[in-house]
């Protein structure tokens, strides 16, 4: 797998996971946290994180799509991942001891891969159009 389809594929899996907690915030809490049960401002973080993934993982589909520099994109998203290693290691008393694992586990790859992407990705490479997310966007050619 080349390192453009790579950025996609890690961009796309970002979006997926933002739309099903701005869709689902309530399971996507209780999974972030890992408890059975989850509320008030937990469901509203969900929501925020959610849409915070959507964006990131947007951008950088767009930006391959154009053949705009990239590497913004995923230095931003390393840095919300490590954000999130450090926020789980933090709140870990909070959180069940599956779901800090899982968070630091996925967010770690997440980050060290996307800072590896940014540098093979920089300077920009040759767009590739047709990326479904950037036509429904308005971003297409």
């Amino acid at each position: 797998m080349d390192d453009t389809t790579l950025a996609l594929a890690l961009a796309r899996t970002r979006m997926t996971l933002g739309v099903a907690a701005v869709a689902a915030p309530r399971p996507a809490a209780r999974i972030l946290t890992g408890r059975s049960q989850a509320g008030g401002i937990e469901i509203q973080l969900a929501r925020m994180l959610g849409w915070r993934d959507l964006a990131l993982g947007l951008g950088t589909v767009i930006a391959l799509d154009k053949g705009a520099p990239v590497r913004g994109w995923l230095e931003a998203s390393a840095f919300a991942d490590a954000g999130d290693c450090i926020s789980a290691l933090l709140g870990r008393k909070n959180m069940s001891q599956r779901a800090c694992i899982g968070t630091l586990v996925s967010a770690s790859i997440a980050a060290v891969l996307g800072l590896v992407l940014a540098g093979r990705l920089d300077p920009a490479p040759a767009a590739h159009p047709g990326q479904p997310e950037a036509a429904a966007t308005g971003h297409h050619e």
